[in-house]
């Protein structure tokens, strides 16, 4: 029966790797594999020798002498506390996802515009790349990615320099959202799962991180592409609300709040999240009253210019098929972790490869092939290293920046790809040799610091 799990999981694995290919959104194989392992495990639960407890790390002794009744509550038990562990990395996400919505109802986002003040094409780079970098570190780097190629559209006419530009903006978005509890889907699972705490995190990964991105912005500082004037001039537009500005940085900072808060609390992320999103979404209501007339209200609660609540419009335009792909690629992959699958794996590769920061930098290469949301989901079953192990450190850098070399590697590079129609195989020959320069100039300055730190 484990055979049959693991070709399951590889099938499922290798359907949401040519999701392109085939046409099929990611969501539907992760939903499927994600039930059909767990009924297999249910249909064969009195063959199993072992049983991962996660919540102890560790396997579950004397597992081959229970009976039947009790590796069925095993498994329920099992299954319980992996929904509980997703359902707050999926919480959070929510929380941010609408607040940030929140934030682009009221145009805040036009406000960054605003720092656009040169058509030097080498300064641009410089601006684009620092604020790709700051902005992704604090509403994640997909996020980021669409704001900035939202503006860049709106600054650049001419179609090369745009694509010159929108690849930089992955790599460097990229980068940012590595070193922060919130950048990047896989290190705010790695923060929930209490594999790193948010000031170590950002202690270690920030200065790596940071090569990784200066790296290629002066490489490709020098192209001709990014020498001379943009043409046209730069469009003086205005928000659409009074207060975009407001609610551009009221949003920044609740999130931002959020690391602060679990640090204060030690509570679950989720739980500032929501505090930061009800602060939001006061403000948002507040607001939105102010901005339309509630005199003439209709039947279905809306005024005659077509009023209706921020929160609930911003909710209407949450990823939902990205929260349904999370709620199944990390309870398929810890499906394998409970059977112990992945743990006997970690076994086998550390006898392969005894150096675990090539197996972490395997990792890297491989999140530009394979989603890094199950590689960092299935990393976590692999290791049990303690909170704040500079493995874990490496694994959200390498994960993070090591997507950047292939257009289809991260979220960032994937809605890129779709605002810009960007071509696969341009983006291999133009930037991807410039996103493995900063990401192997960024592994070894984290590699130098570790041991500096380590062995003084």
């Amino acid at each position: 029966m484990e055979t049959i799990i693991v070709i399951v999981f590889l099938a499922g694995y290798l359907a949401i790797t040519l999701e392109h290919n085939l046409k099929i959104d990611k969501l539907i194989p992760a939903l499927a594999m994600m039930a059909i392992l767990w009924a297999l495990i249910a249909l064969g639960i009195d063959g199993y020798e072992n049983w991962f407890d996660s919540a102890h790390q560790s396997l579950v002794e004397g597992f081959d002498k229970f009976g039947h009744l009790d590796r069925m509550h095993m498994m329920e038990e099992s299954l319980l506390h992996h929904l509980g562990k997703t359902a707050e990395i999926l919480f959070f996400l929510l929380g941010a996802m609408t607040i940030v919505e929140i934030i682009d109802y009221f145009d805040g986002f036009a406000t960054i515009k605003g720092f656009i003040k040169t058509k030097q094409k080498g300064k641009l780079l410089w601006l684009f790349s620092i604020l790709a970098f700051i902005l992704s570190a604090i509403i994640d780097n997909l996020t980021a990615t669409i704001v900035l190629i939202t503006i860049l559209q709106k600054v650049i006419k001419d179609r090369e320099t745009k694509l010159w530009f929108a690849g930089m903006i992955v790599i460097t978005a990229n980068a940012g959202g590595a070193w922060s509890p919130i950048g990047d889907v896989t290190t705010t699972m790695l923060w929930i799962a209490n594999r790193v705490s948010a000031g170590q995190l950002v202690l270690h990964v920030l200065l790596p991180s940071l090569v990784c991105m200066i790296v290629p912005v002066v490489i490709a500082s020098r192209f001709k592409v990014f020498k001379g004037l943009i043409d046209g001039e730069l469009d003086e537009e205005k928000s659409k609300s009074k207060y975009s500005g407001v609610m551009l940085y009221l949003g920044l900072g609740a999130i931002l709040f959020v690391p602060i808060f679990k640090t204060v609390t030690h509570l679950p992320p989720y739980v500032g999240m929501m505090l930061s999103l009800a602060v939001v979404a006061t403000f948002a209501e507040i607001y939105s009253n102010k901005k339309f007339s509630i005199s003439s209200v209709d039947q279905e609660g809306q005024d005659s210019e077509g009023h209706h609540s921020p929160v609930h419009h911003s909710l209407s335009k949450i990823e939902l098929p990205s929260i349904l792909f999370f709620l199944g690629i990390l309870l398929a992959v810890a499906a394998m972790e409970s059977l112990g699958i992945l743990f006997n794996a970690a076994g086998a590769l550390n006898e392969a490869i005894p150096n675990t920061d090539i197996v972490v930098l395997l990792f890297g290469l491989g999140s530009a092939v394979i989603d890094n949301v199950p590689l960092v989901a299935a990393s976590m079953g692999m290791f049990s290293e303690p909170l704040d192990s500079p493995l874990w450190h490496f694994i959200a850098y390498s994960a993070g920046t090591g997507g950047s070399m292939l257009i289809i590697g991260s979220a960032a590079g994937v809605v890129a790809m779709g605002m810009e129609k960007i071509d696969f195989f341009w983006y291999l020959k133009k930037i991807a040799w410039l996103a493995f320069a900063g990401f192997i100039s960024g592994a070894i300055v984290f590699i130098l610091l570790r041991d500096f730190v380590l062995h003084g």
